[in-house]
């Protein structure tokens, strides 16, 4: 957390403290606005006041050299500045959608972070021009393609340093509009360039730790929905508590494991459906089948099995995004304690690409999690409690979630392929000088794409269950938590028996569920 913030302050305070997740998505959520503490400035200042002597005798890359492959070419002093705006305008040539507004606004923060820690040898201005686009909430136009994460975002960040410069395109007030008329509108002054910002500004991290970032933010709410949709089920099957027991449980030694059964145990400890085991002795000879069915199948039963390695696997997914946000992605370095500069590949975006690789394939088990528990509720000749389809209205006439369950089965199968790792996926470029890339970007823009789908499939899965509380007569047997969902659902659709357009319906739930998150895990 932010050292000298309060709880009651909304202000983010850029200092020498890291910024965790909670701080992303106070600036995202909840309205927070970026302040620069004066130690930052200074050390900001003399970081560039120490690459500008650097620099009057000696070679350094990306001041008085090329770029790249064209590193071993001078370049003469009438043309340095000419060359950072250059590489600024070459390198905005990203194409496709443009990122989503919270994921930029996250990797603005984190590019402001990591000039904050007086590394980079940006003047002040870079920061004092970037805290003020944060505050207005000036999000600079990024396409989605374009990096390959090894020189860092430098497509994506070039469209980002673009807007610094107070040139192309943002988003201020809902509208896409051309930067300069922003900017004149607000009284900023764009960034007269002095000496590398160009290459500063471009070389990093930041975008794709900001998608990152924003795809922790939504990975957390879809595991809180999964544990309760998954608790839930339970309830209307009438289960046996015994298989998230902490006897059973904590002989596996899983933290992630024992969190989910913990936390299941908590949901149901206010039901009134699910069931203590109970053995009892019975004549081996007179009972052939037992009525009542021993063990559930595997999507009910295996839940700390199974979504506790998809918890450490978010864990330790925010750990290293953490981490990247509050290092210094740059090349060069410019250290004020030894008077030095060092060259080197900070910006190298493995770190990213690798974790958003694990996320993705998470989520995407927790998809198929969804999807089987769905089709259980789906299949009346395995739950052998409901109708087919929780078809709540005439068997033969109505059809109930058929249509909607193909959805759910085909966004699956979308996350599946998906899944496939991008890290693995290095093509060299750039005169081979970029011949091992980490493809970070597309790895986070992919893994926020499994996360989007997943949420429709838990709202496909929501509205079953939710439709089967109803056909049971469970809502008023249900735990406490199971119950604000089952209310808070049918605040938004109300019971049907008539089969009707669902498209609607399912968009209602699964912005709800995007929006709003049970406080179960944290």
């Amino acid at each position: 957390m932010l050292g000298s913030k309060t709880e009651n302050s909304n202000k983010l305070r850029i200092n020498s403290v890291d910024l965790s997740i909670d701080d992303f998505d106070r600036l995202l959520h909840k309205g927070a606005k970026v302040e620069l503490c004066m130690d930052v400035r200074e050390r900001v200042q003399k970081a560039f006041n120490l690459l500008e002597e650097f620099t009057e005798k000696k070679i350094i890359y990306g001041v008085n050299t090329g770029f790249g492959p064209m590193a071993q070419h001078r370049v003469d002093r009438k043309d340095r500045i000419n060359l950072q705006y250059n590489l600024i305008r070459s390198h905005s040539a990203g194409a496709g959608k443009a990122i989503p507004i919270p994921c930029v606004r996250a990797g603005m923060l984190a590019r402001l972070r990591n000039f904050s820690l007086g590394y980079s040898g940006v003047h002040p201005d870079v920061i004092l021009i970037l805290k003020e686009m944060i505050n207005h909430n000036i999000v600079p136009v990024i396409p989605e393609h374009g990096g390959v994460g090894a020189s860092g975002d430098l497509v994506q960040l070039a469209h980002l340093a673009l807007s610094i410069i107070g040139e192309g395109e943002v988003f201020y007030q809902d509208k896409r509009q051309n930067t300069e008329i922003v900017f004149n509108e607000l009284g900023i002054a764009p960034l007269k360039i002095k000496l590398r910002e160009g290459l500063a500004m471009i070389n990093g991290t930041s975008i794709m730790s900001g998608i990152s970032v924003v795809n922790i933010l939504e990975s957390r709410k879809l595991i809180n929905w999964s544990l309760l949709v998954s608790a839930m089920i339970n309830e209307i099957v009438q289960s046996f508590d015994d298989h998230y027991s902490a006897e059973l449980n904590n002989v596996k030694k899983h933290g992630g494991q024992q969190k989910i059964a913990a936390a299941i145990r908590e949901i149901t400890s206010t039901s009134k459906l699910v069931k203590t085991r109970e053995f009892h002795a019975v004549d081996q000879d007179e009972v052939k089948v037992f009525d009542e069915k021993f063990q559930e199948y595997y999507s009910l039963r295996c839940l700390p099995q199974i979504l506790g390695p998809i918890w450490d696997t978010l864990k330790n997914a925010q750990e290293v995004i953490e981490n990247e946000v509050n290092s210094v992605s740059d090349n060069p370095v410019i250290d004020i304690e030894s008077q030095k500069v060092y060259h080197g590949g900070n910006f190298h975006g493995d770190y990213v690409s690798l974790e958003m690789d694990k996320l993705k394939i998470a989520v995407t088990k927790l998809s198929m999690l969804a999807e089987r528990q769905l089709n259980f509720l789906m299949n009346n000749k395995l739950n052998n409690i409901l109708p087919p389809f929780v078809n709540l209205g005439v068997l033969g006439v109505n059809l109930g979630m058929q249509g909607a369950q193909f959805t759910a089965t085909s966004t699956v199968a979308e996350n599946q392929t998906l899944s496939n790792p991008m890290y693995i996926h290095s093509i060299p470029n750039n005169n081979d000088n970029q011949d091992i890339v980490s493809m970070g970007t597309n790895s986070a823009l992919l893994t926020r794409r499994v996360i989007d789908n997943t949420f429709q499939v838990l709202a496909i899965e929501i509205l079953s269950l939710v439709q089967a509380v109803d056909y049971l007569n469970f809502s008023d047997k249900l735990s406490v938590d199971s119950a604000k969902l089952y209310n808070d659902i049918r605040a938004l659709v109300p019971k049907f028996t008539e089969d009707k357009i669902m498209y609607k319906e399912l968009d209602l739930v699964r912005d709800f569920i995007k929006n709003e998150s049970p406080k179960i895990l944290k």
